[in-house]
């Protein structure tokens, strides 16, 4: 697993949670969803992504897109 696949990983499963807890929760969740997707796009013209440099810090192997 590296840095690549673990951040897709995770920003899918947050933007999945965000959505079921908008559904029976409270419509606010949507505001996270939307933070979650906003962050993938500005790391898409960037490369900077908050939660790459997290889990290079942690020890995960680098992959190709966030260095």
């Amino acid at each position: 697993m590296n840095i690549d696949r673990l951040v897709f990983r995770v920003a899918g499963c947050l933007i999945l949670i965000s959505l079921l807890l908008s559904y029976f929760w409270s419509h606010q969740w949507l505001w996270f969803t939307a933070f979650v997707g906003a962050n993938l796009v500005q790391a898409s013209f960037t490369g900077f992504c908050p939660m790459a440099k997290l889990f290079k810090i942690l020890g995960i192997k680098s992959g190709e897109a966030f260095h």
